[in-house]
């Protein structure tokens, strides 16, 4: 019988392959739904992968005051888009939830209705973008809301590299986090492996100190098809050196470029930190809907899963022979 995508995610020697995408737009009808829904599939069926992170789409403006350089635009409940995913695939689906908006008891709610009428389990729970605003439910609230809900959930939190850089606290907020129910954690986009290694490392030291098992951490990367493209990375705080960001706008095809650049940061990532038995995954997603990038996301998947899995491979080999 095939493994959950929960088992394989709670098992260290398992891989865990995941492919990340945004719902359609809000008013698309239930039979357009489908149809995008099968065409992304159709795409997905040349691939092996575990399940599909559906996110929840916020407008992020309150986090800078860069324009952003795609028009925001609402989608369609994550859950109704993930119910369908996972109907028609009969994978898992991770399904994000921006918990800013609603108060304690509408949360609630959104979790009676999330298990009942979705039949979803695995969740992704994010924060407020900025400090910037209202904010009617605290992350840690939310936590603590869905630890003594009557429903059970696969609870997974988002980790950014980049905040590690800046304030070297990232690992004691999966700690934190840890605490709260997380169980794995997805990461922002890759581009700054430096900022990743620096996480990972700082958070298995923290939890040898304290005798902690580390949880899965799920590396996630895109592919970079051009200026726009990297203008609206930059824009979600995604880390681009500046070598990086004029290797890919000088290269010929800046598409196959940053598909290289993406493999030597895994690569990279994964030499440094194997010695450190963090378990890790892979999410691979398009940051736009131009038929290229979504092209060369599947590129990238496959060459990517294929450096991961050599990677388990030679760990499982040395740890027989040790």
């Amino acid at each position: 019988m095939a493994l959950s995508l929960e088992e394989k995610i709670l098992d260290p020697n398992q891989g865990v392959y995941l492919i990340g995408t945004t719902p359609p737009k809000l008013g698309t009808d239930e039979a357009q739904l489908k149809v995008i829904a099968e065409k992304l599939l159709g795409r997905l069926h040349e691939i092996e992968y575990d399940g599909v992170v559906i996110y929840d789409i916020q407008d992020e403006s309150s986090r800078t005051e860069l324009p952003r350089p795609f028009p925001f635009k609402q989608t369609v409940d994550p859950r109704e888009y993930s119910r369908l995913l996972k109907d028609l695939s009969h994978l898992d689906v991770i399904t994000y939830k921006s918990v800013a908006q609603r108060s304690k008891a509408e949360f609630s709610q959104w979790l009676d209705e999330t298990k009942r009428d979705y039949k979803l389990k695995n969740l992704v729970l994010v924060g407020s973008p900025s400090s910037q605003g209202e904010i009617k439910l605290p992350l840690s609230d939310a936590y603590q809301t869905l630890q003594t809900h009557n429903e059970s959930f696969f609870l997974g939190g988002v980790t950014i590299a980049e905040r590690h850089a800046n304030k070297r606290n990232e690992h004691e907020r999966l700690i934190e986090k840890t605490k709260q129910g997380c169980e794995f954690f997805i990461s922002q986009a890759v581009y700054n492996a430096q900022a990743t290694i620096d996480l990972i490392t700082s958070y298995a030291r923290t939890c040898r100190q304290q005798g902690l098992t580390p949880k899965r951490i799920i590396l996630t990367f895109t592919p970079c098809g051009g200026e726009k493209t990297l203008t609206f990375m930059e824009w979600l705080g995604i880390s681009v050196p500046e070598a990086t960001k004029w290797r890919i706008l000088d290269a010929k095809e800046p598409l196959n470029e940053s598909i290289r650049i993406c493999r030597e940061a895994l690569d990279l990532i994964l030499k440094s930190c194997a010695h450190l038995d963090v378990p890790l995954g892979l999410n691979i997603e398009s940051l736009t809907n131009r038929k290229e990038e979504i092209d060369a996301s599947m590129n990238l998947y496959r060459i990517l899963k294929a450096t991961m899995e050599l990677s388990l491979a030679e760990k499982q080999i040395a740890s027989l022979s040790a």
